[in-house]
């Protein structure tokens, strides 16, 4: 009888290695490396069917003549970051923090696709059956089409076999982490077997042309947990994002072969599941009245949509003799930039005086544009002046204090005059706006930017 065979493989990126290592060379973490039976591969019971046309190579002019229709969710706003809906045979990976909302909008799904006619294979390996059917009550299943089969199992082989019985056309997986192929040696939700069962997911959607939805888990830094391997094989990367202290959600595609990467979808987390938000653009200035100092708006982009966000900065002496700097939604090196060029270019002394900075609302801001929002609510708060109500901001800030241009200027300040803004301070570019009831006030440096806004 052949001996068993062991290797070390890192759990964060499926680096393998012959002895225990205590840090993983290849992604430097620590205390990473568990030890696992190596498999041969084995001559096992297909249930893929067999078609040879499919491996035949064609042209591309015979291709394209057939036409592939999208599978519309019904969620406008989860389709739009699809690119329209799902691909028949594509596999599409969901990932984000527990409890956001990632089997809710999955389940969602499926009742719509059932209550369209669409037949629907959903599979938890984390929840019963009963469970599963509670939550799509919640929803508002209590009357699911027949079109909605669920099932709990963690055995792939048992699975795809049954969704080669039933032939849906759609698959979802819930999560990839539960599931755990037989053919290993190893636990469910190693490197390994996440590995091979997103292969055998991704095989089974190419073959039979059903389309697979799968969901991840994500580690403490927020990337999908697995092999980076695991986003190069799938078709569609998502990540559902937000903070569960605020009912915010915010969809995101990191990876699309079908569409672009550049649309988002928000939702908010209400008693009845999540709900779309169609004209995110003043979601996050409900609750704002009068002046304050230390508060700014400024119009960021999510997806292809502005959204409006305040920004509020607080300056105040330290007692200690190190100040601090504290960024909440934002960039915390970013706020430590601007806040070398407030010094350097202005004069300012924040030697002596704590910075905290935080976007209002749970939204978590990425693109430069809001330096200028942000900057303006510093010199604000360190001053002591209020900006005066109705005034938008957006700019990117260079180190030599220039204001850069950003994208799509017009679509920000067209949704700001909607929402009552009347003075715009946006970076020195040509605009194509015609007359507008607004004034807009074009600057090329951050002295033009804070001169305009403080006098």
């Amino acid at each position: 009888m052949a001996k068993t065979k062991y290797h070390f493989v890192c759990q964060s990126c499926g680096y393998t290695s012959a002895k225990w290592l205590g840090r993983c060379p290849e992604c430097g973490g620590w205390d990473t490396m568990v030890e696992e039976a190596e498999v041969t591969a084995k001559n096992t019971k297909s249930y893929l069917p067999v078609n040879s046309e499919k491996i035949k190579p064609k042209t591309i002019a015979s291709v394209a003549k057939v036409k592939v229709e999208r599978l519309a969710t019904g969620i406008r706003e989860f389709d739009r970051v699809l690119g329209g809906g799902v691909v028949p045979g594509s596999l599409v990976l969901l990932g984000g923090t527990p409890g956001i909302g990632k089997s809710t909008i999955l389940l969602d799904a499926g009742l719509r696709f059932g209550q369209r006619g669409v037949k629907v294979l959903y599979v938890s390996g984390e929840e019963s059956e009963e469970q599963t059917a509670m939550r799509a009550v919640r929803l508002g299943g209590a009357n699911a089409s027949d079109n909605l089969l669920i099932m709990t199992a963690t055995d792939l082989d048992a699975i795809l076999a049954q969704a080669n019985a039933v032939k849906p056309q759609l698959l979802i997986i819930d999560s990839i982490q539960t599931m755990y192929n037989p053919e290993l040696q190893t636990a469910a939700g190693s490197v390994g077997q996440v590995r091979e069962c997103t292969a055998k997911l991704l095989q089974f959607a190419k073959t039979t042309g059903i389309a697979v939805m799968v969901i991840g888990h994500v580690t403490k830094d927020g990337t999908i947990a697995g092999p980076r391997l695991l986003e190069h094989m799938v078709d569609v990367v998502l990540q559902f994002e937000g903070d569960r202290s605020y009912s915010f959600r915010v969809l995101r595609a990191l990876k699309n072969r079908f569409g672009s990467t550049d649309e988002s979808g928000i939702f908010s987390m209400e008693a009845g599941g999540l709900a779309e938000i169609a004209n995110p653009a003043g979601l996050f200035l409900e609750d704002r009245d009068g002046e304050a100092a230390g508060s700014m708006i400024g119009a960021c982009m999510e997806g292809n949509r502005p959204i409006m966000v305040e920004f509020q900065a607080l300056v105040a002496k330290t007692p200690y003799g190190m100040p601090r700097r504290t960024a909440v939604g934002f960039d915390y090196n970013r706020v430590n930039m601007l806040l070398a060029i407030l010094e350097r270019r202005f004069g300012l002394d924040f030697g002596t005086y704590d910075a905290y900075v935080n976007v209002v609302g749970g939204m978590r801001v990425t693109e430069p544009a809001a330096d200028l929002a942000v900057a303006a609510a510093l010199v604000s708060s360190y001053r002591n002046r209020p900006v005066p109500k109705g005034v938008l901001v957006f700019g990117e800030i260079g180190l030599t204090g220039e204001v850069r241009r950003v994208s799509a200027p017009e679509r920000r300040i067209m949704d700001g005059i909607n929402l009552g803004f009347k003075r715009f301070i946006v970076p020195d570019n040509k605009l194509s706006l015609g007359n507008v009831d607004a004034e807009i006030v074009r600057v090329k440096t951050l002295e033009q930017a804070l001169k305009a806004l403080f006098g």
